[in-house]
């Protein structure tokens, strides 16, 4: 299993409307990307102040590297980068393997 986590600034011009556009185009990639395993996203509701602005989180659950290696090129994802992109101020994009309390992989082991 390996998780793919976005995190999204957006620039300071960009309009709630333009978010909502982007956010409907970010849903619609599970029923685009066969390789997606689970998907879940949400905006920041902290209230510790720690979110340097980001205010988007996406996590993509895929099987295994080469299922993000299929994701990542995938014309569907080409399109959301396509919108969402001249609309970014800063991204952070983390990728992991789950891991149990234990240390122990959790999910399927990744073969790769």
């Amino acid at each position: 299993m390996l998780r793919h986590v976005v995190l999204f600034k957006w620039k300071p011009e960009t309009s709630p409307e333009k978010i909502r556009e982007i956010e409907a185009a970010l849903g619609r990639l599970p029923a685009k990307i066969p390789e997606i395993a689970g998907f879940e996203w949400g905006t920041d509701v902290s209230v510790q102040d720690f979110d340097a602005g980001f205010t988007h989180c996406l996590v993509v659950s895929l099987a295994s590297e080469h299922d993000r290696d299929v994701y990542l090129p995938h014309p569907a994802h080409i399109d959301f980068i396509t919108l969402s992109r001249p609309h970014v101020e800063q991204l952070i994009v983390v990728d992991y393997h789950p891991q149990d309390a234990t240390g122990a992989p959790f999910g399927p082991a990744d073969k790769e």
